[in-house]
């Protein structure tokens, strides 16, 4: 019988990384208490209405029927929980500076409602120090030992949205807890969510660790952006050369140019790591410079839209634009920070009649190109543009891709 068994464990925040968290720790016998503030979202769980890879909907609907995961809005319900793990949302403001009210948010709750014996794990993205001042620091004040009252600890979220083979039960962890004793029992209670634990020295370790993962990631994704325009100048694809540098066994990792970075973690993450930087008046050039490099991507993407139409003898204003996939990556569906929104809103701020197509989202609400409706099956003669920004695996986009004027953000074509 599985360690979790009979347990009572609270995930406060059910959105991408907390539902599919919530359904691994039921499936080991766990009874999750599944806290988010939108009633929306919880309607959309039951009614299974919810973006999740194939195995986690089944997971999804067989411990709904089992009543394994009680769901609701009230956070008093936390105090009845053996642990509680917080999976909120942490995302950048316009001026690229944290937003940090959904995390205060749900940390005081958890704190107001914090009783003894419990496991605290913070799994949101966050600055170094976060763990202990928002969590750790305010139990002591209300008079509960860290480490022998009650457990604290960080460890952040490794999910990789739509992908089968990164499903976080089969990804090691990193955890880092306020003393050992929290390191023991944080880690007791996700061992049952990953492949593996690996335990480091403190919070401030293990947050800091999920900041280095995805600046590597940002810096290395602009710097091959940095060598798509060099090689466009030079004649060059750049996709063949990337996948001959991959043949390489040592000192290289491909990656590869696009029309810009999208979802939560790798436009929202390093800016964590700068802000506070900044706060202490230290510089870190490459990811400032890498950050900045991925923010006017999108807009090079327009730069290259219009000289391709001009080059055609066709105006920006009143050009039929046809953009193929809005989401930020193929086969979620998911436009959160997603490249295609500035650049579909910043082509219509030209005066181009923009549309697009994708069997994922059924439409957008942009501040220039006001309300579009996904276009199903849309004629290859329509547009005097077609802008290939997302290309699903389960559609076909050959008949796009032979449009006399094709612009593909993905280098396949």
């Amino acid at each position: 019988m599985s360690a979790l068994a009979g347990r009572e464990i609270a995930v406060v925040g059910l959105g991408y990384v907390g539902l599919p968290t919530a359904l691994s720790l039921a499936d080991h016998g766990a009874h999750i208490i599944g806290c988010d503030v939108s009633e929306d979202r919880l309607a959309d769980i039951k009614a299974r209405r919810v973006d999740l890879l194939e195995r986690d909907r089944a997971r999804l609907a067989r411990h709904l029927e089992a009543d394994a995961l009680q769901l609701t809005t009230e956070p008093s319900l936390l105090s009845h929980a053996d642990a509680i793990v917080v999976c909120v949302p942490t995302p950048i403001d316009a001026h690229q500076s944290p937003d940090l009210r959904a995390l205060s948010g749900a940390c005081a709750a958890v704190v107001e409602h914090a009783a003894a014996g419990q496991i605290i794990v913070l799994a949101s993205t966050t600055y170094v120090g976060c763990t202990r001042e928002v969590i750790a620091q305010p139990l002591q004040a209300r008079g509960l030992q860290v480490g022998r009252d009650i457990f604290v600890a960080f460890s952040p979220e490794r999910i990789d949205p739509g992908v089968a083979a990164h499903a976080p039960d089969s990804t090691p962890r990193v955890v880092g807890g306020v003393t050992p004793a929290c390191t023991a029992r944080a880690t007791e209670l996700l061992a049952h969510t990953a492949s593996a634990i690996h335990p480091v020295s403190s919070p401030e370790a293990a947050e800091m660790t999920k900041l280095v993962e995805n600046t590597f990631r940002a810096v290395n994704i602009a710097l091959a952006n940095e060598f798509s325009d060099a090689a466009r100048e030079l004649d060059v694809d750049v996709i063949e050369v990337i996948g001959a540098a991959a043949t390489k066994p040592y000192g290289f990792m491909a990656f590869y140019p696009g029309p810009g970075v999208g979802g939560h973690c790798i436009p929202c993450d390093p800016h964590y790591l700068l802000w506070q930087l900044r706060a202490r008046r230290f510089d870190s050039p490459v990811t400032r410079t890498a950050m900045t490099a991925i923010a006017l991507r999108p807009r090079d993407v327009v730069s290259q839209a219009r000289q391709m139409l001009a080059e055609n003898g066709c105006a920006t204003r009143g050009a039929r634009i046809l953009v193929v996939g809005v989401t930020y990556k193929p086969g979620v569906a998911d436009i959160r920070e997603s490249p295609a929104l500035e650049i579909i809103d910043e082509l219509a701020a030209a005066g181009a009649a923009v549309a697009f197509t994708d069997p994922l989202i059924d439409h957008l609400e942009l501040p220039h190109a006001g309300h579009l409706v996904s276009q199903e099956n849309p004629r290859n003669d329509a547009w005097d543009l077609v802008l290939i920004h997302t290309r699903h695996t389960e559609v076909d986009h050959n008949g796009l891709a032979v449009h006399p004027t094709v612009l593909d953000t993905t280098y396949r074509s």
